[in-house]
């Protein structure tokens, strides 16, 4: 890839890309922990962020609807709006 040849591709970068598609992927931490050689998942958490995709997908297998209480509906309405339009 051409736009490659401008960034600066570094080992951390290499392995912050792995661990984040291995986590993607529903690998769990532990295992992603083992393969970067990590002793603590500590460490592990520097590697493998979730970013916004995994965190809609995440949303998107929750069902809030039997949550809806009058107190939900009046407190946060804009709350209820956002994770529905995700």
């Amino acid at each position: 890839m051409p736009s490659l040849a401008k960034k600066r591709v570094s080992p951390h970068t290499i392995r912050h890309t792995t661990a984040v598609h291995l986590l993607r992927a529903g690998v769990d931490i532990n295992t992603i922990r083992a393969w970067l050689g990590h002793v603590s998942l500590d460490t592990t958490h520097v590697y493998a962020e979730v970013d916004m995709e995994m965190k809609a997908k995440a949303l998107a297998r929750v069902d809030i609807s039997d949550l809806q209480t009058k107190t939900h509906q009046r407190t946060l309405p804009s709350l209820v709006a956002f994770l529905k339009a995700l």
